[in-house]
Parts: C-alpha cells; sequence; structure tokens
C-alpha cells in the first residue's frame, strides 16, 4: 500500500493525567479516532499534500491510519515544549520526498518549524545531489534548495505550548497522516 495523499496537523492536550493529555492532543489535531502506526520519514512519489478537512474525510473512524508523529509532553509549570513535522516534496513527480519530526523543550514555534523544515530539506537535498553547506543558517540554505530546482516546496507543521501552571500534563503532536 502505497499513500497518494496526506495532510499535516498538530494538536495540544493538558490533563491530570499524562495519557490523557496526550488523548487531548490527538483529539486537538482530529485524528484521536484512528488507529495511528508510525512510520519512518519517506513521502511517497507524487503524494499530494491536501487540507486538514479534505483528508478527515477520506478516512473512517477506527481505520489503521500511518503517520509520521512529533510528541513532546511536560508536567513542569510553565516550561515551553514542541512538537513538529517538517516536509520536502521534490520537483521530480517520480522522487520520493521526506518528512522529519523534531521535538524539544524551550524552543520557539518558528525556531522549532525552521529546524523540522530545515532536516526535510537537507535529507532531501543530500539524496538528490545538490551541493549546500549544512552549517549554513537554513535561510541561506532554503534559497540554494529552491534555486536548484529540485526541491519544489517545503513546509512545517509546529505546534508548541507552555506547561500547565498547576502541573498538569501538557502535550503537544504534530503529524503527518497518509491516506491510501
Amino acid at each position: 500500500m502505497t499513500p497518494t495523499k496526506f495532510f499535516l496537523t498538530k494538536g495540544v492536550g493538558v490533563h491530570k493525567d499524562y495519557l490523557g493529555s496526550f488523548e487531548l492532543a490527538l483529539r486537538d489535531a482530529g485524528i484521536a479516532h484512528f488507529n495511528l502506526v508510525s512510520v519512518s520519514s519517506i513521502l511517497p512519489p507524487g503524494c499530494k499534500k491536501v487540507t486538514v478537512a479534505k483528508g478527515l474525510g477520506m478516512l473512517q473512524a477506527g481505520e489503521i491510519v500511518f503517520v509520521v508523529m512529533a510528541r513532546n509532553a511536560t508536567n513542569e509549570p510553565n516550561r515551553l515544549a514542541s512538537a513538529s513535522i517538517g516536509c520536502a516534496i521534490p520537483a521530480e513527480k517520480k522522487q520520493y520526498g521526506y518528512l522529519s519530526e523534531h521535538h524539544a523543550f524551550g524552543e520557539t514555534h518558528e525556531k522549532s518549524g525552521d529546524y523540522a523544515e530545515d532536516l526535510a530539506a537537507s535529507m532531501l537535498a543530500s539524496t538528490s545531489g545538490i551541493k549546500f553547506d549544512p552549517d549554513e543558517a537554513w535561510d541561506s540554505r532554503r534559497q540554494v534548495f529552491k534555486l536548484s530546482g529540485k526541491i519544489v516546496r517545503t513546509a512545517n507543521a509546529t505546534q508548541t505550548a507552555r506547561g500547565d501552571k498547576n502541573g498538569k500534563w501538557t502535550s503537544v503532536v504534530s503529524a503527518a497522516v497518509f491516506i491510501p
């Protein structure tokens, strides 16, 4: 089975129990009612990105759904947690792309999202033969990648949240959800 479509989603949940906060984060992301199976980070050739609403409309409750997921949680008051999925789509329709997952503490939404997007783009660039300096800033590498004509699009889905002030568990999730 090779997925033909995918969507990016994200969510946050707060609960007295760790598992409860994770469940609420999945609900917020719209994917709690599926049987989720985590897979590695290859975006199949020709797999098209669709909106969350369109993607959810193509799936049924209880269905086994393959995802690339980043998740993080804290019960430390005010601790900043992030979970991010990066995506790099190749220009060549017969080539596979990359998804990356990144989870961190203390990173802003922008920093976490840029890191995940950069990671996915760098993996695609290295398999596409694009020469780049891994020590350059993401903005510089993004220009090199786009100018090469081999990477058509990059994106990220990032969720950040500060730990609940009363010490309840706070979970964040981001996912790339595949549709057969």
